[in-house]
């Protein structure tokens, strides 16, 4: 049964903390799942929460803290001494003590490195330090298992639960050479059913063997585990040797950043921003492009005064101003949309930028027509049938432009290897009011004979 969070249980959680009663604790917190305990903790005052983890069993301690916001989780590391920091690190997985330890100073560091007690861990955790966090090596882990292609079944067995100790799952069975070099994967059922005797190299499988570089962009890597549909990558250096994997849960997590990166370009922050950033900090992400904004609806303004003389003679064009900006900002995002998501997911990698311009031109030509019919008849009821075709031929022209910009731009920003989300945002909206008021304007200007 899925638990469910209550107002009713944090007040009795939070009573039984200031009690310590753990009684309590241990019937209603303990034997729950560790990403429901963690979602318990995220919603606890910060004191409460620190006091609620340091109770836990250290069997999911690790898992646990994994869970947490990453705010919640710099707070409980950083209220722990250097020791029991490197105690936690010993509980994680390398990749996530790696991006754990990451967050203190070089100093602070080296001071818990040398206070692990599993050398070879500490190791581990070194090695995936001196990679960039963006790249596979910096997104991989260091346990995995492997069998050599010369054992025999027999000693693969035994050499296998010696490695497994300290894997928490394991998706596959990688086979090297003497030199550690990645040949291929070996299936577990083959290896069950194989006589003692039988030498790894007659059962493993050397066919569509995927890797990634240690240097690949985590996009990339996300990119190959979704098209080749793996729950685990084998990670290789330049010479091909085997020096960890990446699993799916942490490219879920590069395709969710991924996302709320993409997701805060399109709204005009210019940098990844959280909650729990200074004032300075959130202000510097979006002030570029509020500046960019007021300046198009400056421009926007002086577009209005030019045609100012037209507007006092003929007032009902002022009323359908919000509507071709709208109109215009609303078809170039989703057109900015379309062509983001399609380059995102490298669909029709071949296909010209004419093709993809020819098809959103059709689209946005069918929606001028349907759309421009309907706003006649409004324009027409609301004050005459010269407003009307204004407005609608308007209305048209400014959908066909906002299409093929808001296709045109995020092609252009990818040709030159510019983030394509960009696009999205004000720059899109800010350029379609602009060019939309111009269109609307002439061609009041010239139907009404001003």
């Amino acid at each position: 049964m899925q638990f469910e969070l209550t107002k009713e249980y944090l007040e009795a959680l939070s009573q039984a903390i200031a009690q310590e009663n753990m009684d309590w604790i241990e019937s209603n917190v303990f034997e729950l799942h560790y990403a429901d305990i963690a979602g318990v903790i995220c919603e606890l005052d910060r004191s409460e929460a620190i006091q609620l983890y340091q109770l836990l069993n250290e069997d999911v301690q690790g898992d646990i803290l994994m869970e947490l916001d990453e705010d919640l989780r710099e707070s409980i590391i950083k209220s722990f001494s250097t020791k029991e920091i490197a105690e936690q690190l010993e509980l994680l997985d390398s990749d996530d003590a790696a991006d754990l330890i990451s967050q203190f100073s070089p100093d602070q560091v080296e001071e818990i490195i040398a206070q692990i007690s599993d050398s070879e861990a500490a190791d581990d955790i070194v090695d995936l330090l001196n990679y960039d966090s963006d790249t596979a090596g910096g997104l991989m882990q260091k346990e995995f298992v492997q069998a050599k292609i010369d054992w025999p079944v027999n000693r693969c067995v035994v050499e296998l639960r010696r490695q497994a100790e300290n894997v928490e799952k394991i998706h596959t069975i990688y086979v090297v050479d003497d030199r550690d070099r990645l040949l291929g994967f070996l299936s577990l059922k083959s290896l069950l059913f194989a006589s003692p005797s039988t030498k790894i190299k007659d059962l493993y499988n050397d066919k569509n063997v995927i890797s990634v570089k240690t240097s690949a962009d985590n996009e990339e890597v996300a990119k190959i585990m979704e098209k080749y549909d793996l729950v685990s990558v084998p990670v290789v250096d330049v010479q091909n040797k085997l020096v960890g994997r990446i699993t799916i849960d942490d490219v879920v997590d590069v395709i969710m950043d991924e996302a709320e990166k993409d997701f805060q370009l399109a709204s005009g922050i210019s940098e990844r921003i959280e909650s729990n950033f200074s004032v300075w900090r959130i202000t510097r992400a979006r002030i570029p492009w509020l500046l960019i904004a007021m300046l198009g609806g400056t421009l926007g303004a002086q577009v209005i005064a030019k045609f100012e003389g037209g507007i006092s003679q003929v007032p009902a064009l002022a009323f359908f101003i919000p509507l071709i900006t709208a109109m215009g900002g609303n078809v170039g995002v989703q057109s900015s949309a379309i062509v983001v998501q399609s380059l995102a997911k490298n669909s029709n990698p071949f296909g010209s930028i004419l093709q993809k311009l020819g098809k959103e031109a059709l689209v946005a030509l069918v929606n001028g027509v349907l759309l421009s019919s309907l706003i006649y008849g409004v324009a027409h009821y609301f004050d005459s049938g010269t407003l009307g075709l204004v407005v609608s031929i308007s209305l048209f022209a400014v959908i066909i432009f906002a299409a093929i910009f808001g296709t045109f731009i995020p092609l252009v920003l990818n040709h030159y290897k510019i983030d394509p989300a960009l696009a999205t945002g004000p720059f899109v909206t800010t350029l379609n009011d602009i060019v939309g008021l111009f269109i609307y304007f002439t061609v009041g200007t010239i139907l009404y004979q001003i």
